[in-house]
This record gives structure tokens, sequence and C-alpha cells, in this order.
């Protein structure tokens, strides 16, 4: 018999951490992040980690457990959170694998095979060197030329999966994006039941501005102050992430911080709208979108009522 999980997807700021963890609380869960950035120690505000009262005493996985300068990637995310379940399983728990990194739910739902090819250092060296001299947007420029569907997935800041897109296509000809589909053919190893938050368009914009309203009054700044001090170099795939880099350019004298918040605030919303085209082209029949209201609870007793 199949391990059973539960997904919860979505897009950044539709309230995902609180289902999940109201979810949890009431059916013994424990929630995995299926996020890129969570993962990180150090890097709390930016990365929006749910608060000690927003996890409700419910058991976190997959969040503070690397410093910021370790490499994470879907293969990796893949190992840890199949180990996790286990575990989850074994004590009789539910795991809930809640994050806005479709990539990643996905790599663990179908078993993608992270082994098809071969790191070229060479290949990637140049592209981190093409990015570093014109920019990151010119580099996603050549994947979006070869791979419409993958620069659509994939957030113009993070070098790392743009170059890993470009490199797949150049050692195999094919594009990466078409590999992931051919992927998902795979038969699962779980019997998942999904779920995607979703919220009116407009309500998710102002979501995304209160947020990074937020965020500032928290501290990020200091936040981000703190990252350099500890010697993380901006260059890092982590410093790439929303909230990070538009502040080290802040910081860096690149444009003033009000220039700052509004870029943040703007790379945020598009992000988000590329979330939303990704999750509704890769959802299919187990998929429930629900409309994530600003009751937590009420949108966790629609979700109980649909759940076998």
């Amino acid at each position: 018999m199949k391990p059973k999980i539960i997904i919860i997807a979505g897009a950044t700021a539709t309230g995902k951490s609180d289902v999940a963890a109201a979810l949890a609380q009431r059916m013994g869960g424990e929630v995995i992040s299926a996020d890129s950035m969570q993962i990180y120690k150090h890097m709390t505000i930016g990365t929006a980690k749910p608060s000690a009262d927003e996890i409700r005493g419910v058991p976190h996985h997959l969040i503070d457990e690397l410093l910021p300068d370790a490499s994470y990637s879907a293969a990796i995310f893949q190992d840890m959170a199949k180990a996790r379940i286990a575990d989850i399983t074994a004590r009789g728990n539910v795991p809930i694998v809640c994050g806005g990194t479709g990539f990643y739910v996905n790599a663990l739902l179908y078993e993608t095979d992270f082994t098809e090819t071969v790191t070229d250092e060479t290949f990637r060296e140049e592209m981190q060197a093409f990015a570093e001299a014109n920019g990151a947007e010119a580099l996603h420029a050549r994947l979006a030329g070869i791979d419409p569907d993958a620069a659509a997935a994939i957030h113009a800041n993070n070098i790392r999966r743009v170059i890993r897109a470009l490199e797949y296509h150049a050692q195999t000809g094919r594009r990466i994006s078409q590999h992931n589909e051919a992927q998902k053919q795979r038969e699962s190893a779980y019997d998942a039941q999904s779920f995607l938050l979703t919220r009116d368009r407009a309500l998710l914009y102002e979501r995304i501005e209160r947020r990074v309203d937020k965020m500032l009054a928290m501290g990020l700044v200091d936040e981000v102050k703190a990252l350099l001090t500890m010697g993380y170099q901006a260059s890092l795939p982590s410093m790439q992430g929303l909230g990070y880099k538009e502040i080290v350019r802040y910081l860096q004298g690149e444009y003033d911080l009000a220039e700052a918040v509004r870029v943040l605030k703007r790379d945020t919303r598009h992000f988000a709208k590329r979330q939303l085209t990704w999750f509704t082209h890769q959802s299919g029949e187990a998929v429930c979108s629900l409309a994530a209201g600003e009751d937590t609870e009420e949108t966790t007793n629609r979700l109980m009522a649909r759940l076998r």
C-alpha cells in the first residue's frame, strides 16, 4: 500500500502555511516545507517562515536545516522529503507537504530522475559569467527562447535553475520542460491528495504588498546586513532569492530603499503570476482549487470535507 500524503500548493501569499498547520493540528499531521528558501538558517523574514504561533505546535520539517551557502535543489529536496515522509508515516502521523515550489512537489510525487545528464562545469561557468556580465534577465531570455515552458516556471533570479535548464538543452537537444512532463507519466510512489489554494488576483496582490511592508517593518534590511556580515556572498543562490537580492542592491548603493521595495513588490507579483500559471497548467483531476478566504479555519473546514 502506498503511503498517504496531502499536498497543499499555491502561489506565494495565498495562506498555504496557515492552512497546512491548521489541517495538521486537526488530523495529527506534520508539515514538510516544499519551499526552496525556507530550508536556510538565518533567512527568516525574507522567506516568510511561519512564526511560533503560526505553526500551532505542529512539527515542521525542511525549515532552518541548512546554512545559506549549502547546496539545495529539487534532487536534494526529493531525498530529504522522502526520508521525512517515511519517518512521519512510521510514527502513525500524516505527512502534509506544503509549498509554492511546484518543481519540488513534482519531483517528490513522480520521483523525477535527475541522473540523466552529467554536470558540465565549463558550461555552467560560461553561463554564470554571461549572467554577471549581462544580468539575470538576459540569461533568462535565452532560456525563454528555447524552452518557454521552463522559463515560465523558473524565476529569472534563480540563476542556478536557469543554467541547469540551459545545460540540459545543450547536452541533449531537448527541452527540460519536456523531460519533466515525461517524468510526470511515472507512477507516483504516494497516494497523494492535492489541494491548490487560489485567491482573487487583486486580493493576492494586495496581500503581497502588505507582506513586503511587514517584512520591512520586521527588519528585513537588518537580516540581509547580518547575512553579509557573516560572510555570505551576494552571488550565492540563496542570496538571489526574492527579498534578498533587492535589499543587497540597496545596501550596495545600486538604488535607494524606496526603489528596492518597489522592485521587490513588482517581482513578487510577477513571481506569483508565474506560480499560478504553472500550477494551473500542472493541475489535473487530483487537484481541488479552492478560493482561500481570509478565514483559515473556513478554508481548513473545506479541505477536511474533501479529504478521503
